[in-house]
């Protein structure tokens, strides 16, 4: 047997549609492979910025060229097979959502399924079982409707190349494309249409009989109790409240019976007709009223979040202006195509993502980045490279879609479709997350599935108590019924659910994406922060910050000299050598003519000034070149610098030194304010991890208020950092660009991306994006998942505490009517302490002094 082999492909050539690594297609595609003959092992890892294909196979038999075609046929046939979905409904209850849930995935031929209360669902589904005109057909019996029609498009092609212009089209979410039939686009759209609970007043429907079924109520037993109407007509209001109150509980639990579950629905209505049966009309009509005004604030809360989400979408407008051979024409935004120059007046919205190519303006990018003020936007020099390269782009040139341009007019080169811009992906990306289940949702799901029957278990020994206690069976009946009412976790179901979408609701609103419960959960309840430094607690470009002179030479002459010979070389440090030396000599600088500029690799440069040589360079230099050694003072300013994080460079022009220049990657401003306000909120370690040597690391950690660096880190050491941190702390999250530090942030708790505002990878890598290149935003999201534990908790304790107060008392003998109080009021309060967090409000960080260039004097 030969050595072992391996290649490597881009998971997104060998599956198209496929963007998460931890589909259930990748899993299909590496068992598929791993079977056949000369392959050992197929995985997929994540490389640099993107999950790849691995495969380790003999190439004495089976050779590359095979393997190659083995992998992309076997993914085109698997991305042929099976296909991914998301679809929206309306606004429910937990129990709903798990309900439609049951009901998709009892489909033949839907693999998996989830549905979330704020009213998204995700779907995946083999095409050979259920073709996507069946199942488009299906969806519509549950009046679902598709948030992309892509997600219907045939089959991609089975040829490479093919496969390999698929890749090199930006791809959105699942790789829903837009070469795709929209044949449905004119189909009704049901997104504002309440399935479960619409009727004659459309999705209030529930709440406006609720309403009558509370005043029905209420007459009948003020018209009672004043003996201006008998008893047979207080009846009657008593019954017509039963009908409005009990419309969509019965009808609820009609469909968990026929679905063959028994859930509270079912609870409620045998515990109202139990009520009825013992002549306690007035209690089950409390009951059901109670249970019907909870259900319709339940919708409430489900539909502020699912709005709040939704506004996001409908921030970019429906048509641009396009210049086209010298005509300026409107056209739809979906036709948009990359390339096209899209007119933006002033105080318009922009329509797509895009590079500023002519005007400057700025605009307003609080409802995609959460920027508090406006960024001042101009053209870029070459827009077909700035193109090829958006993510990097620097934010003076790039905007996106739904941002609002201020007084300037602006021409802006369409980078990205409509669908695929960072404001439909967010979008796209929030809704998915809906479905995603927090630790907290799934303890409270398996409690239930326990719970209820035990409580049944408890109902039916109590229906027995005659047989041990001498009391008439309708004593027994009311109170079964009553330990019925009073068991029924209404509240807990509703708690969990209920926050977490308040939850990232009200953080998408701040630029600030929580891809589901469990990040939502996690960040909150974590005590440790890892940062990568460059990019993240940095600004990501070197500056000059010292400008040492020495005796023999003043500033000016300095930066002078430094800025005529480094303006010739294209080393990062040089390039901060002279924006630094421009900005300190301004207009008057002088125009020095320097002659042979080399550079002296890894050490530094040398050219020829008056007819002397001149050298900058690092201290090590200095003692391999002809001249006289650096003098003592200026050796110990260098070791001060060096020691301080400074890149040092010494100046020289023939025997005389000039002086020291020192250049360091300098701390966001914002940074000890951030460090400071997270440790405030209970984040005890704030660690730094990054490449650069220790000393360098100490200083920034020094600076910003870090508790502890970690400096010469190499990539495989930060994932090795951070499994400690996990090992020792439990939770940690990992804060970094979302591209180079991917493999840290994959092994952490909780993994945060920052400026992921038009970054695909930042977007998709990341648990937790903040949206704008801003580390501010970091304590709003931090607090703001503290503050969703902390309501998480608040309504455990709430729904459970009552539950184990009202038991024991309604057994006891506690009035059903008391019971009813306490139960529903207490799902009533679980709903509006949820909806407090979409009024969550930020605090402000004070700005601090920008980082300048100081200088000193030997």
């Amino acid at each position: 047997m030969s050595d072992p082999q391996r290649l490597s492909l881009e998971l997104s050539i060998v599956l198209p549609s496929v963007s998460d690594e931890r589909d259930g297609c990748v899993q299909r595609l590496t068992t598929a492979l791993q079977g056949q003959p000369g392959i050992d092992k197929a995985h997929v890892k994540v490389e640099g910025d993107q999950p790849r294909l691995c495969i380790h196979y003999d190439p004495a038999q089976v050779p590359l060229r095979k393997v190659r075609e083995l992998a992309l046929n076997t993914g085109a046939g698997l991305t042929e097979r099976y296909g991914h979905v998301t679809a929206e409904h309306g606004p429910t209850h937990a129990r709903g959502a798990r309900r439609l849930a049951d009901q998709l995935r009892a489909m033949p031929g839907v693999l998996e399924a989830d549905a979330s209360p704020a009213g998204a669902a995700r779907l995946e589904y083999d095409r050979t079982v259920l073709p996507d005109g069946e199942l488009h057909k299906r969806l519509r019996a549950f009046d679902l409707r598709l948030v992309d029609a892509g997600a219907m498009a045939s089959p991609m092609p089975t040829r490479p190349e093919h496969r390999a212009s698929a890749h090199n089209h930006a791809e959105g979410e699942h790789g829903h494309g837009h070469e795709h039939d929209h044949s449905h686009a004119d189909e009704p759209s049901h997104q504002d249409h309440d399935h479960h609970h619409g009727g004659v007043f459309g999705a209030n429907s529930e709440l406006i009989f609720s309403l009558l079924s509370g005043t029905l109520l209420l007459a009948g037993w003020l018209l009672e109790r004043t003996q201006l109407i008998s008893g047979s007509i207080a009846l009657g209001f008593f019954v017509a409240a039963y009908g409005f109150g009990g419309f969509y509980t019965v009808r609820e639990a009609l469909e968990n019976l026929r679905a063959r579950r028994f859930e509270i629905d079912t609870l409620m209505v045998v515990a109202a007709a139990g009520a009825a049966a013992l002549g306690q009309w007035a209690e089950g009509a409390l009951l059901l009223f109670l249970f019907s005004l909870g259900h319709s604030l339940e919708h409430y809360a489900m539909g502020r979040a699912k709005r709040a989400i939704e506004a996001l979408a409908k921030l970019a407008p429906e048509r641009a202006l396009v210049r086209s051979n010298g005509q300026v024409v409107e056209v739809g935004v979906a036709s948009l195509n990359p390339g096209d120059v899209v007119l933006v007046k002033p105080n318009e919205r922009l329509p797509a993502d895009g590079i500023v190519v002519l005007g400057t303006s700025s605009v307003n990018q609080a409802p995609v980045t959460g920027e508090s003020l406006p960024v001042d936007k101009q053209p870029v020099a070459d827009p077909e490279a700035a193109l090829a390269s958006f993510d990097r782009l620097a934010p003076e040139h790039r905007v996106f879609a739904g941002t609002v341009n201020g007084s300037g007019a602006l021409e802006m080169m369409v980078a990205k479709r409509s669908g695929e811009s960072t404001m439909a992906r967010v979008v796209r990306l929030v809704t998915e997350a809906q479905t995603q289940r927090s630790p907290t949702q799934n303890f409270t799901d398996r409690f239930e599935k326990v719970f209820v029957p035990a409580v049944l278990i408890l109902v039916v020994l109590l229906l027995g108590a005659g047989l041990v206690v001498d009391e008439p069976f309708s004593a027994t009946f009311y109170r079964a019924m009553a330990v019925l009412v009073a068991a029924s976790p209404c509240a807990l179901a509703i708690s969990v659910p209920s926050a977490v979408l308040s939850g990232v609701a009200r953080a998408a609103r701040s630029g600030v994406l929580v891809k589901g419960g469990a990040p939502l959960e996690n960040l909150g309840t974590l005590t440790a922060i890892a940062f990568d430094k460059t990019g993240t607690l940095t600004e990501g470009r070197p500056r000059l910050t010292d400008v040492v002179a020495s005796g023999q030479s003043s500033e000016a002459e300095l930066l002078s000299v430094a800025l005529s010979v480094e303006q010739h070389s294209d080393h990062p440090l040089a390039a901060a050598i002279v924006t630094g030396a421009q900005e300190r000599l301004g207009a008057d600088r002088p125009a020095l003519e320097v002659r042979a500029v080399q550079s002296i690799t890894g050490r530094g440069v040398q050219a020829r000034l008056d007819d002397e040589v001149v050298h900058i360079g690092k201290a090590a230099l200095f003692g391999e070149v002809a001249g006289p050694p650096i003098p003592p003072d200026m050796m110990a300013a260098n070791d001060r610098l060096v020691s301080e994080g400074r890149s040092t460079m010494l100046v020289r022009h023939g025997s005389r030194y000039l002086g020291i220049l020192g250049v360091m990657d300098t701390p966001r401003s914002s940074a000890p304010q951030v460090m400071r306000a997270l440790k405030g909120l209970g984040i005890e370690r704030l660690i730094m991890i990054s490449g650069d040597n220790q000393r360098v690391a100490d200083a920034v950690a020094q600076s910003v208020g870090l508790t502890e660096a970690r400096g010469d880190l190499m990539p495989d050491d930060k994932v090795d950092a951070i499994k400690k941190l996990r090992g020792a702390q439990r939770k940690v999250a990992m804060v970094g660009d979302g591209v180079n530090d991917a493999p840290a942030m994959a092994n952490a708790t909780v993994g945060i991306a920052m400026g992921a505002a038009g970054s695909d990878v930042a977007l998709e890598t990341a648990d937790v994006a903040l949206m704008a290149d801003d580390l501010a935003q970091l304590p709003l999201a931090v607090g703001l998942s503290r503050a969703t534990s902390r309501v998480i908790k608040q309504n455990l304790w709430v729904s459970l505490g009552v539950v184990a107060l009202l038991i024991p008392a309604t057994i006891l003998g506690l009035n059903i009517g008391v019971a009813v109080l306490f139960h529903e009021g207490s799902t009533l309060l679980v709903v509006v302490n949820a909806l407090r967090l979409l009024a969550f409000e930020e605090r402000r960080l004070e700005e601090g002094p920008s980082a300048g260039i100081s200088t000193s004097s030997i």
